[in-house]
Order: structure tokens, then C-alpha cells, then sequence
């Protein structure tokens, strides 16, 4: 077993190497239009500056398997350096999956991590790679630009001093987590393939617990705060300097009893106010199902979700104006036909209007936030837990209704997971979901799924068992899973 690590500036042949292949909207039309070109916009991304940081000699040696070859360095990204992950089993079928990882806050250190997976695709022939990207904040065009940017050198950056390489991959396919699983949906659609600086084909795609809407997340975390805000009574403008300290105690004493003070990290007992609210979230993050009423009383949950009570329209600088909009949202707290207090709370609820253009299409490559539009043509199986409250089950729901308009579902696969925690997966879950994609893309043979767009099937009792491989809820007996 050997590790060859390509240091960045070890070797003038190695930094030639470490520098290949690379590059130096709205949602009421989803389709890709060509833009004029308008000046740049600025935003405050522009001005950010971010270091790469190689893995450490322990990670190293932790992922570090008999019979491959695990290689580290750097490579250049959309906005300069990223750090880098390869590994390659000395029996290798050809095919490289890339893996994009999740989001990684406002820190300007880039890490990189492996997949979950790594040891199974290892063992079964798979050569995997990943980048840390050459940035942080929720920058999904960079982390797509990088992540093919280090598919298309994967060739260079294995090849040893003496000049041999494993050879270029014969296929691609990607996989992801959270905004990593935003970016590995967008890597295949039709506008990116149209838009991209670097180009990468891929032959299939596994996102994982991902933001499927992409900035449909950013309307979801604004009309939760909205609606919270409506139904404490907030009647003072809400702002950066006021929130935390004025109107935040407000909220919470208005729609909980004992909020924080509850034992086991429960909210406490909502109000009729806060009973509304957990209402209106259900139907903002995926409907009834199975785990919502546990997952919404957890209050890491509320108090993640809380955080966002300024919405930030730009996504943190992404974008140069705001992008939120919930000037659709209906809020509704009870079945069957809207109330005189659901209308009258609907009128007076405060609404947030995009600014036109503010993600719009892009003269030099990728949008700065890439769509996830539903413009694909190779297999997709994706995994969801039922309990997400930070990235809800509705951006599967939003991702269904975008492949079936643009007729793209026969290629969609969607599994639902008995979790309230986000991308809590099992490492047999995420390998059944991509063998079965490999298998679906090699002999065209349709996987099992489940429907996520009916509401009557996702309320259902036993609705996440089919692909949940692991009980999360051993003490709670009507949440665990009918014996097979």
C-alpha cells in the first residue's frame, strides 16, 4: 500500500500538474436563457479570500486501504486553490465518482473530506475523489465548477514522478450531501451542461438530503420566521440590531411555554399561537408524514430555524440582491377549506419580493446559485430523511414537480429515510441507493422508489420503511418499522 502526496509548489513537474484542466434568474422561468452582458454586479464574495488546508498525516493514514492508492494535494478552483482527495484501488474498473460535500459556514479554512461510502466503492473497484473547493458559503457554482475541474485533471494529479497514471476515467458519476447534494443535482442538469466552464458528463447522480429547490430553501427558512413573527404579534420592524436581544424572547415566550427550559432538549409546550406555527411548518416542509411531530419538537430544530429571523435575501453575499420570495406562500394551520382567520393571517402577514434578475443567468458560466430545474437525462436516485427541519422533505417534493414538467422523472428515483436528524443516513443506505443507480444506468432496468408527491401515500403509517435499512427509534414504537 503507497500514498503519493502532491504538495502544491513541492516540484516545478508537480505544480504543472496541480494547475490542469481548470478554469481560472429567477424562478418564475427555470428554463436557461442566454444573457446580455450586463456590468458585474458587485457582491461581497467578490471580496473573499479563502485557504486551502491539506488533510492531516492522521486522516491520512486513517483512510488509507490495502490494495489503493491515496493521493493529496492542490488544485486549482473557481476562486484559487482547493485542497484535494483521490484514491485509486489497484484494481480499478474505470469509473470515477466524485463526491461533493456539504456546507461548510463563512470559514475562510478549505478542508476536504472523503465520502461515506469510500471503503465500499474501494472495495468494489470504484476510484473516488473530492475537492474542498476553492471557496465557502453556500457558493454551489463553485463547488460544481471545482468538483469537475478535479474530475477533468484527475489523470495529471495521479500520475507519479516517473510519469505513469492510473489513465483517464472511462465514466463519471457524482454524489452528494446537503448543498453537496445540491451541487451533484445541478452537476447533470441540461443548463449546466450548456453553462459550465468545466464540463464533466456524468453517467448518473446519488444526491443525498440536498437542496433540490436551491433558493426555494431560502423562501422556506424567511416564511417559517414570517409566519412566527405574524403570530407572536411582532409589531416593530425586525432588524440585525433588534432581533436577538428584543424580538427573539418575544417569539418564543409568545408561541412555547418553558421554551429552553424544557428537559431533553424539547421546545416546551406551544400555545395556540405556537400550535399554528408547527402547523404551518408541516405544510412548508414536506406535509404530514411520518417523524414530523417529533422532529418539531426538538428545539435545536426551532432554534436553527429562529437563527434565520433577518432573512438574508443575498444568501450571506452570494448574490448581489435579494432572492427570497414568499409572495405565494399560502400558510395554513388546518385541513379542508381556508379559514376566516387563516385569510385574514395571510393578508397580513409581511412578504418578501425577489429583486428581477437577482439569480439570473450569467455570461460567464454557471448562475452564481446553479438551478436545480428538472432538465436531466441520466439516472438520479436520491435519499431524504423524513425529519429534516434544515433542508425539509419538500425540496423533494419541489424537485418532483420540476422533473415532471420538464419530463425528465422516468429518470428520477426518490427514497424517503425514518430520520428527523439531517443527512442521517446509514453507510448500507447510501450504498443501496448508489448500486442501484449503477445498476439502473448500466442495464436500464428502473429501481423502486417511493411517491413523494402524494400526500395521502407520504401520510401514511409505514411511509420511509421500504428504503430505511436502520431503526432510529428503537423507544418509540409507532415510529419504528413493520418487521419485513
Amino acid at each position: 500500500m503507497r500514498r503519493l502526496l502532491a504538495r502544491h509548489g513541492a516540484a516545478a513537474a508537480l505544480c504543472a500538474l496541480l494547475i490542469s484542466g481548470c478554469s481560472s434568474d429567477s424562478n418564475s422561468n427555470r428554463n436557461f436563457q442566454p444573457a446580455p452582458d450586463p456590468a458585474t454586479p458587485a457582491r461581497l464574495h467578490d471580496q473573499r479570500s479563502f485557504t486551502p488546508v491539506l488533510p492531516s498525516e492522521e486522516t491520512l493514514a486513517a483512510l488509507e486501504l490495502e490494495g489503493a492508492t491515496l493521493y493529496s494535494g492542490l488544485h486549482e478552483g473557481e476562486h484559487g486553490h482547493a485542497s484535494y482527495l483521490i484514491q485509486v484501488p489497484d484494481n480499478w474498473n474505470g469509473v470515477l465518482v466524485m463526491y461533493a460535500h456539504g456546507y461548510r459556514g463563512e470559514e475562510e479554512a478549505l478542508t476536504v473530506q472523503p465520502p461515506v461510502i469510500y471503503q465500499q466503492l474501494i472495495d468494489h473497484g470504484y476510484a473516488w475523489a473530492a475537492s474542498s473547493y476553492s471557496a465557502n458559503y453556500y457558493d454551489v457554482r463553485a463547488g460544481i465548477e471545482d468538483t469537475n475541474a478535479l474530475a477533468l485533471a484527475f489523470e495529471a494529479l495521479t500520475r507519479d514522478v516517473q510519469g505513469n497514471s492510473p489513465g483517464s476515467p472511462s465514466k463519471y458519476y457524482i454524489i452528494g450531501h446537503s448543498m453537496g447534494g445540491h451541487i451533484a443535482g445541478a452537476a447533470v442538469e441540461a443548463e449546466t451542461l450548456a453553462t459550465a466552464n468545466n464540463v464533466v458528463e456524468y453517467a448518473g447522480a446519488v444526491p443525498m438530503c440536498g437542496v433540490m429547490g436551491d433558493t426555494e430553501l431560502f423562501d422556506y427558512f424567511a416564511a417559517y420566521n414570517l409566519a412566527a413573527q405574524e403570530l407572536a404579534g411582532i409589531d416593530i420592524e425586525v432588524t440585525a440590531e433588534n432581533y436577538v436581544e428584543e424580538v427573539l424572547p418575544r417569539i418564543t415566550d409568545a408561541l412555547w411555554i418553558g421554551y429552553g427550559n424544557a428537559p431533553g432538549g424539547s421546545t416546551g409546550v406551544p400555545t395556540e399561537a405556537g400550535m399554528h406555527l408547527l402547523n404551518i411548518l408541516e405544510r412548508l416542509s414536506g406535509g404530514a408524514r411520518p417523524t414530523y411531530v417529533l422532529s418539531s419538537q426538538v428545539r435545536a430544530w426551532h432554534d436553527l430555524l429562529l437563527g434565520f429571523g433577518v432573512p438574508n435575501g443575498n444568501v450571506s453575499g452570494i448574490l448581489a440582491s435579494n432572492v427570497v420570495d414568499t409572495t405565494d406562500i399560502q400558510y395554513r394551520w388546518s385541513d379542508g377549506a381556508i379559514t376566516a382567520d387563516e385569510r385574514a393571517f395571510n393578508q397580513a402577514v409581511e412578504r418578501y419580493s425577489p429583486t428581477p434578475g437577482a439569480n439570473a443567468p450569467r455570461p460567464d458560466g454557471l448562475r452564481w446559485i446553479p438551478q436545480v430545474n428538472g432538465e436531466f437525462s441520466v439516472p438520479v436516485v436520491t435519499l431524504h430523511t423524513l425529519g429534516d427541519l434544515f433542508v425539509p422533505f419538500e425540496m423533494q417534493r419541489i424537485y418532483a414537480r420540476r422533473a415532471e414538467e420538464n419530463g425528465s422523472d422516468q429518470w428520477l428515483v426518490q427514497r424517503a429515510i425514518r430520520a428527523v436528524e439531517h443527512c442521517d443516513f446509514t453507510a448500507d443506505e447510501e450504498w443501496e441507493a448508489f448500486t442501484d443507480m449503477v445498476a439502473w444506468e448500466l442495464n436500464g432496468q428502473r429501481p423502486d422508489g417511493d411517491e413523494v408527491l402524494d400526500p395521502s401515500i407520504v401520510a401514511a403509517s409505514d411511509y420511509g420503511c421500504a428504503f430505511t435499512r436502520e431503526n432510529r427509534f428503537p423507544d418509540v414504537a409507532a415510529l419504528a418499522c413493520p418487521a419485513p
